[in-house]
């Protein structure tokens, strides 16, 4: 490989130098987050809504066939 590039790799793997750059990077996460939440509760509330809706249809399904049983 390239000295230049493990030289690169040996400086990036300083736990001095990750610290720095989770420091420099902590703002710019916090703002991206800050604009997604809203959209990561509606998909939650979207998961939930249809996971009651197929619920509910497997609960009919269950009691439609327990009468057809029952009748033949």
């Amino acid at each position: 490989m390239d000295p230049f590039f493990n030289k690169c790799l040996d400086i990036l793997k300083q736990e001095q130098v990750q610290n720095e750059i989770k420091t420099f990077m902590k703002p710019f996460i916090d703002m991206i987050l800050n604009q997604i939440y809203p959209y990561i509760y509606l998909s939650l509330l979207f998961v939930l809504v249809s996971f009651f809706l197929i619920l509910g249809i497997f609960i009919l399904l269950l009691r439609n066939k327990s009468i057809f049983s029952k009748s033949t």
